[in-house]
């Protein structure tokens, strides 16, 4: 899966408890997404090791990962 730079250079290194395995599985197989209004996509999964789901954001392609966090705020929507 491609990579920006700032995925590469920022999230990775800062946030190294992130596993790039789980960002890839998040974008595969996502629990939930959303599309932003600059047209990049919200990918959320919840990961087991992490407690709380992970927001991966891609490019507009749906393929680049450019961002991820422990997302505090997601609430799943019930139906």
């Amino acid at each position: 899966m491609d990579q920006t730079d700032y995925f590469k250079r920022r999230v990775l290194r800062e946030r190294p408890y992130i596993e790039l395995a789980w960002c890839e599985q998040a974008v595969l197989a996502p629990e939930a997404i959303e599309v932003q209004p600059d047209g990049s996509i919200r990918h959320w999964l919840y990961v087991d090791a992490l407690g709380k789901h992970l927001r991966v954001v891609t490019l507009a392609d749906g393929k680049t990962l450019h961002n991820a966090f422990p997302d505090r705020t997601y609430q799943r929507e019930r139906s």
